[in-house]
């Protein structure tokens, strides 16, 4: 059966999109959930090149191959948003399993790599799951490189030992953003997103502004200000962790946890991390998911050494240079 490729063509696409994003994600997405995310991004992008010739600014160019009967087997995008490091675009593409092995990968590629290219971009960006050989296979064809390993961890919390909980450090203030006042401690949070970022590995480019950090931070799909932990000494904020909820599996995933530098190594953050879970098992959640950076082995030791975390497969970045 013959595909062409074209253009996303929304909303109607949405669902397909949907689908076919769901057979390389964690957590299933629907077609709300993209919508709800093109939202929040202007509908004219605009590249341009800096002082440095390298690729900046904002835009995307989504596609999806389909046949006659305008079945979607394909999907790619390829992106970069005002925050990304200048010069790189990231890249997207899933192909129904079902239809792979028939040259709809490559069409699809070689469209996003020429809109690449027209663009001046200088890197391209590909995240690939670690047990999918096919895909990194495919990636390591078209001239990808592993760059870094993201590990992925699940917490089983019906297997969960709850006596580890008393390893928490009740002294530590810690209370939901839903509890406070949202003006006052939401620009100290940012501050602290800002502050911790670029302390992750393999962090790089501009971070979000504030309005673009509420966007992509406390409203992302499943965010809720009740499941914003805040550790506070006085007016000052010490640390946060952000869970968000998946209804469809009844799970939480462990968005993010910072804590300043100046109150590291006092246990915050392994505190934070207990009430997380603590908070999961008080309603009922089933498990938890989180990432972590393969070198940032401080961390990776408290979810899996210490907290129980269980390792699945995670996700290699790959990179290409143009």
């Amino acid at each position: 059966m013959s595909y062409f490729v074209r253009n996303v063509q929304l909303p109607q696409d949405y669902d397909s999109i949907a689908n076919l994003l769901n057979t390389i994600l964690s957590e299933v997405t629907n077609s709300e959930e993209l919508a709800a995310e093109d939202a929040k991004i202007p509908t004219t992008g605009s590249l341009y090149l800096n002082a440095d010739g390298q690729l900046s600014g904002f835009d995307r160019h989504r596609i999806v191959a389909v046949n006659a009967q305008g079945k979607a087997a394909g999907y790619g995008i390829s992106w970069r948003a005002p925050w990304t490091a200048a010069g790189e675009l990231n890249q997207t593409l899933a192909v129904d399993p079902a239809y792979r092995g028939h040259g709809i990968g490559s069409m699809l590629y070689e469209q996003l790599e020429a809109w690449a290219v027209q663009n001046g971009a200088s890197r391209l960006n590909i995240e690939v799951r670690d047990d999918d050989e096919h895909s990194i296979r495919f990636a390591e064809r078209w001239g990808y490189q592993v760059e870094r390993h993201t590990f992925e961890s699940v917490l089983d919390l019906n297997l969960f030992d709850t006596s580890r909980l008393s390893w928490m450090d009740r002294e530590v203030h810690i209370v939901p953003l839903s509890e406070l006042d949202a003006a006052v401690w939401e620009e100290k949070l940012y501050e602290l997103y800002k502050e911790t970022s670029y302390d992750i590995p393999g962090f790089s480019g501009d971070f979000f502004n504030f309005d673009d950090w509420k966007k992509w931070t406390l409203q992302l799909p499943g965010s809720k200000p009740e499941h914003m932990l805040l550790a506070c000494d006085g007016d000052q904020l010490m640390g946060m962790a952000h869970l968000l909820y998946y209804e469809s599996t009844n799970s939480m995933y462990h968005e993010y946890t910072g804590v300043k530098k100046e109150y590291r190594c006092k246990g915050i953050g392994k505190t934070l991390k207990l009430r997380t879970i603590e908070l999961a098992i008080q309603q009922g959640i089933s498990y938890m998911r989180t990432h972590n950076d393969s070198l940032n082995r401080p961390m990776l030791k408290i979810n899996r050494d210490e907290l129980g975390f269980k390792a699945v497969p995670g996700n290699y970045k790959m990179i290409k240079d143009l």
